[in-house]
């Protein structure tokens, strides 16, 4: 099953290398795509593919361990994320490493067709903070319900408010290539707006943690 199953370490380095350099981009190399009060998204042509890269920034009311542990791969996110339908951990390499299967809700009345991901996941320590971050794997088997989508680098970024540890301020960084037959128009609507959602389902599920 686990065939082009990466070198853990050498894979998780380069990706973490990767999102650290998304993490420096300019701020003039971006464009707001939605603001909320308290979400903001920007995003600029990916590097990867023909699609965005997204970037979301919002505060959280609580620690970093707190928001990391809703975050990574594991029952709870499938608990409170309202587009995640199923999340299976297919291999762990070690604590803070794995491969996931996941599958996402249709968006935008079904005009986007529910999704399957497989992803290879890793969080590591990043200044005082920590770093969660993923990326597809080329996956064999696949289930004809759905269409397998692409996650190119993406991850999220916890780190303390300088004045109020108990707050924490939670950077995303996301470019999915749903694949299939969507108009690209589609998929910058739902993604923008996916990113927003996410910030207001993770607050709820943290208050009631």
């Amino acid at each position: 099953k686990m065939e082009g199953l990466p070198d853990a370490s050498a894979f998780s380095t380069k990706l973490k290398n990767t999102l650290i350099q998304y993490h420096s981009i300019e701020d003039d190399k971006w464009r707001v795509a939605k603001k909320t009060k308290d979400v903001t998204v920007w995003r600029k042509p990916s590097e990867e593919f023909s699609g965005y890269l997204y970037k979301a920034q919002g505060v959280v009311d609580d620690t970093v361990n707190c928001v990391i542990d809703h975050l990574r791969p594991g029952p709870c996110r499938l608990y409170w994320d309202s587009l995640m339908t199923s999340l299976d951990i297919l291999e762990h390499f070690e604590e803070n490493c794995c491969v996931m299967r996941y599958t996402t809700a249709g968006q935008l009345w079904n005009i986007i067709s529910p999704r399957e991901f497989v992803d290879f996941s890793y969080t590591v320590g990043y200044k005082e903070g920590l770093l969660s971050c993923g990326i597809s794997l080329d996956w064999s088997e696949k289930r004809s319900e759905f269409v397998r989508g692409y996650n190119h680098p993406c991850g999220w970024f916890c780190v303390p408010l300088k004045d109020s540890p108990n707050q924490s301020l939670l950077t995303g960084y996301i470019q999915t290539d749903l694949r299939g037959m969507i108009p690209q128009s589609a998929v910058d609507t739902a993604m923008a707006s996916t990113l927003t959602n996410f910030y207001g389902d993770l607050r709820k599920a943290l208050q009631k943690a």
